[in-house]
């Protein structure tokens, strides 16, 4: 069966491209901040999701794929979270290799650059119902996190009292000092029987 062309591109790249120039679209200083990269490559790495390459094109926008990126940024899982929740120091520990410049653009635009789901919502259904759309997608998006967070913690304790498959950092701190004090009578019986012999 041969697909179409359309649904040959539908991958993460393509789709990250697309709603990115939505957001660009939308705000002229940022495509002004990326014009002066175009040609430039770059790709995103983040843990558990596809690898994102992109080239920037001369009027600001990107467009998916590209030759050998210029810029690699990597995000870490917890780093996506505190970014979509616009936290301030979301981005202090992304590694950078490659461009510098492109790299402080990008982050600039990463902290600044935000899509107003209600206000798009606002234009097919209504500002009423886009405020309640926005603000149960809210709703849900927080809820799934509490759950993520509760489940992780309900696997730790589980792996540490209940299977005992992990040790809790006080115990390794009693072992490491038990063994400590093991080390230091084990030399000290060496030195007595040196003494001896």
């Amino acid at each position: 069966m041969k697909l179409s062309p359309s649904l040959k591109e539908a991958t993460p790249a393509v789709a990250f491209c697309f709603v990115l120039n939505r957001l660009l679209a939308a705000e002229p200083w940022a495509r002004e901040r990326l014009a002066p990269f175009a040609g430039e490559t770059l790709e995103l790495r983040a843990p558990l999701l596809p690898t994102l390459r992109f080239t920037i094109l001369a009027g600001g926008t990107v467009e998916a794929g590209g030759m050998e990126p210029g810029l690699s940024m990597a995000f870490r899982p917890e780093m996506l979270v505190a970014l979509a929740r616009g936290e301030e120091h979301a981005l202090r520990s992304v590694e950078v290799q490659g461009n510098a410049r492109l790299a402080t653009e990008v982050l600039l635009l990463a902290r600044h650059l935000r899509w107003d789901v209600e206000e798009d919502l606002s234009r097919v259904v209504g500002d009423a119902a886009a405020h309640r759309l926005a603000a149960a997608a809210a709703a849900f998006g927080a809820w799934h996190l509490d759950a993520a967070r509760r489940l992780a913690a309900a696997t730790v304790d589980y792996a540490t009292e209940e299977k005992q498959l992990l040790a809790r950092r006080a115990e390794l701190d009693a072992l490491t000092e038990s063994l400590a004090r093991l080390r230091d009578a084990i030399a000290r019986l060496d030195r007595r029987v040196e003494q001896l012999g």
